[in-house]
């Protein structure tokens, strides 16, 4: 069901999670439904960076996470099969990890089963690309993989180590393996700079240009900015966030200076509203939950609610939690069918 495999010199525990688990419900890992035909998919949370803006404080040198998981391909897949067929659509795959997709030991197996599997029009994945490879892109393209989401913040190589806090970053090599994507198979990709205000202002031009001219977006969108976010158990907390007026003005001005755009639509990236899929928990409801693991921020658990959702659940000052014990919790969250649980003294 799930058994710990490693730990991280910091004390992280790394759960390997199989067999008869929800994969609705926790927003670290499974299947997550916004209510689009997008389904978010996350197989692991680990991750080889430290970015200094990370909203999940990812990495090798986390401060607020006590745990990660790797989560068996024929799980997701299951939860995969069960969501389209509740909200009765054909399906993106989007892989956007608390971590780095590219960490997760099954992706290539992953990938193809999600392409064989009815209702998957397309499967994309989100990375920093810091594990790009020749030989990596070539497996992901043979399992059938459609785009890949390149978070890039600079075309510079000492401040993409400084950025993704890590020397390991090679930036070269991801810039290569982009181009080889592009150049030599049919995975399109899809470059979604950070735009982190007063750092890479200036970065981002080159990233765009960069982008437009290796031909980026051959399905898809070539290139969306994404607004830097502070968030409470993020890093960055030293980096300036803006208003999301700033930010438009700054994408326009970004627009008219180098004559392209850089605003989609939803149409255009193939994306509409859809059927949700069930809601099985309420906030208020109460509920028995059978703790499973520790959760992946510290001081939490990861919860399960019979066999239909997992739950993030919250100790009570009075409560001793340890795995295997069911308590008696209360539902405060449930948006995105996303649950938060609190222990009941």
């Amino acid at each position: 069901m799930i058994k710990i495999i490693g730990e991280f010199n910091d004390g992280r525990l790394i759960y390997s999670i199989y067999d008869d688990i929800p994969v609705f419900g926790y927003i670290a890992i499974g299947v997550i439904d916004r209510g689009t035909n997008v389904l978010q998919v996350r197989p692991t949370t680990i991750c080889p960076q430290n970015c200094i803006f990370c909203s999940v404080d990812a990495g090798v040198r986390s401060n607020h996470r006590w745990a990660e998981y790797i989560v068996n391909p024929d799980l997701i897949i299951k939860g995969v099969k069960k969501a389209i067929e509740e909200k009765g659509c054909n399906v993106e795959v989007l892989l956007d990890t608390v971590g780095d997709v590219l960490t997760y030991p099954h992706l290539s197996d992953l990938v193809y089963k999600l392409k064989k599997t009815s209702g998957v029009k397309s499967v994309a994945l989100e990375t920093h690309g810091l594990l790009l490879s020749r030989k990596t892109i070539d497996r992901l393209n043979n399992a059938g993989l459609d785009r890949i989401n390149l978070s890039i913040e600079t075309m510079n190589p000492d401040k993409a180590i400084y950025l993704y806090g890590t020397r390991a970053y090679d930036l070269k090599r991801v810039i290569d393996s982009a181009e080889y994507a592009v150049r030599e198979t049919s995975i399109d990709l899809h470059v979604t700079p950070l735009w982190l205000p007063g750092i890479n202002d200036d970065d981002l031009v080159d990233v765009v240009n960069w982008a437009l001219r290796i031909g980026a977006g051959k399905r898809w969108p070539p290139v969306t900015i994404q607004k830097f976010i502070k968030h409470k158990y993020g890093r960055g907390k030293d980096l300036k966030e803006v208003s999301w007026k700033e930010f438009w003005n700054f994408i326009e001005k970004l627009e008219i200076k180098l004559g392209v755009r850089l605003k989609w639509t939803m149409s255009e990236w193939g994306m509409h509203y859809a059927k949700r899929i069930r809601q099985v928990l309420r906030r208020g409801d109460l509920v028995e939950v059978e703790i499973l693991a520790r959760g992946w921020l510290r001081g939490e658990y990861l919860g399960r609610y019979s066999d239909k959702s997992l739950i993030t659940v919250l100790p009570s000052p009075h409560v001793r939690i340890s795995p295997g014990v069911k308590y008696i919790a209360r539902i405060i969250e449930d948006k995105d069918n996303l649950y938060i649980a609190r222990i009941e003294n």
